[in-house]
């Protein structure tokens, strides 16, 4: 039986987890290319990660890109107060820690789960917190993630609450992450995205291996239209990703089924 993540050092997580072959039983598209960009986060890529968000939004902007998420996951109808929330490609835990620890004032007997594909992430977050589970999964897949999860974690089936922040434009295909999305939610549940709008930063992609520059709102809608019964996409004003005079607005996605 493979032991609890938090118990693992990534050494040891990836000696238990065969991920090419996981990888390929969760339909992950591009394999290599994910496998490469796993071995790429190491636990001292995970901290310096969490620099960079921080330089690129500043504390303003990180705080303001959690009260959006919190607001629109607290928006009535509200979660039941035992809620379980995901967040989904949760990555360092950076916005994962700071948008569980606002919903906990409002909602103490929530309880908090992760999920990302990268051990060296999970394995960030876990110093960070144990009040939030950990498993390892791709968000294409996000139902056969916790099949496997289910192996060393007690995850739940469905979730009343999904969030992601920032991690879409790491995803090949958008459209499968939103059936996915949906699949994960209870019928009563919402989900809520946040990601950059369009950009032309072409260095982004070896800087920060993100795969698409930004989405379309307006595509974005549509996709999730596909789907989802009630979809609202907007700008979230007064924040940007800002750096070395770059900068790339952000969209908030709010889904119900």
């Amino acid at each position: 039986m493979i032991p609890n993540l938090q118990d693992l050092t990534l050494e040891k997580y990836l000696e238990t987890a065969d991920l090419h072959s996981l990888l390929i039983k969760l339909g992950a598209q591009n394999v290599d290319l994910l496998i490469g960009e796993i071995k790429h986060f190491t636990l001292k890529e995970a901290k310096k990660r969490d620099k960079i968000v921080l330089n690129y939004f500043g504390k303003d902007g990180v705080e303001k890109i959690v009260n959006a998420i919190v607001t629109q996951l607290t928006s009535p109808p509200k979660l039941k107060p035992n809620a379980q929330i995901l967040d989904m490609g949760a990555g360092s835990g950076f916005f994962t820690k700071r948008v569980s620890d606002k919903l906990k004032k409002v909602l103490p007997k929530a309880s908090f789960y992760a999920m990302d594909a990268t051990p060296a992430m999970l394995l960030a977050l876990a110093k960070k917190t144990d009040m939030i589970a950990l498993f390892f999964g791709i968000a294409e897949n996000i139902s056969g993630s916790i099949q496997n999860a289910k192996k060393y974690s007690d995850i739940p089936e469905h979730f009343d609450a999904v969030f992601s922040t920032l991690m879409m434009h790491h995803c090949p295909n958008i459209g499968r992450v939103f059936k996915s999305l949906r699949q994960a939610l209870k019928s009563s549940g919402r989900a809520v995205v946040v990601d950059l709008c369009t950009h032309p930063f072409t260095e982004f992609k070896e800087e920060m291996g993100d795969l698409h520059l930004g989405f379309n709102p307006k595509n974005i809608r549509k996709t999730a239209k596909n789907v989802f019964s009630k979809v609202s996409v907007r700008k979230l004003s007064g924040i940007c990703c800002e750096s070395s005079d770059r900068w790339a607005e952000l969209f908030i996605a709010t889904m119900k089924p």
